[in-house]
């Protein structure tokens, strides 16, 4: 996560679709994404689930069913997601957000397999 700078997209609309447990976020540069609920509930970038360094990640399990209960913007730089299940700090930067939209294939196979290696769930 290189941080913001002047080339770096940000959000021109940022869409929660109950229904689906989506957030759809659209980039200034025309990138679209659709993140599930519990994609972003995985991988909030907050200490509780990121540790405080490398090899401290927490996996989080039973997540499937999370919802976003409240968008926060946080300044002009990130927003703040609210979810069901009580967690709300996580700051997700737009370069975050970019950058984990442009590698969420990547990602959702890494969180399957380390759940697939603890014998963990998504189930609640």
């Amino acid at each position: 996560m290189g941080g913001l700078t002047k080339d770096t997209p940000i959000p021109t609309e940022i869409k929660l679709h109950q229904k689906s447990n989506e957030l759809e976020v659209t980039f200034s540069n025309g990138s679209k994404f659709h993140f599930t609920c519990e994609f972003l509930r995985v991988y909030s970038p907050s200490a509780a689930v990121r540790g405080h360094g490398p090899g401290q990640e927490v996996l989080q399990v039973g997540k499937k069913n999370v919802g976003i209960t409240a968008i926060d913007p946080v300044g002009a730089y990130a927003v703040k997601l609210r979810f069901t299940d009580g967690h709300d700090t996580g700051l997700y930067s737009w370069d975050y957000l970019y950058d984990i939209g442009v590698n969420q294939d990547a990602l959702w196979r890494d969180y399957l397999a380390r759940l697939d290696a603890a014998h963990a769930s998504r189930e609640p």
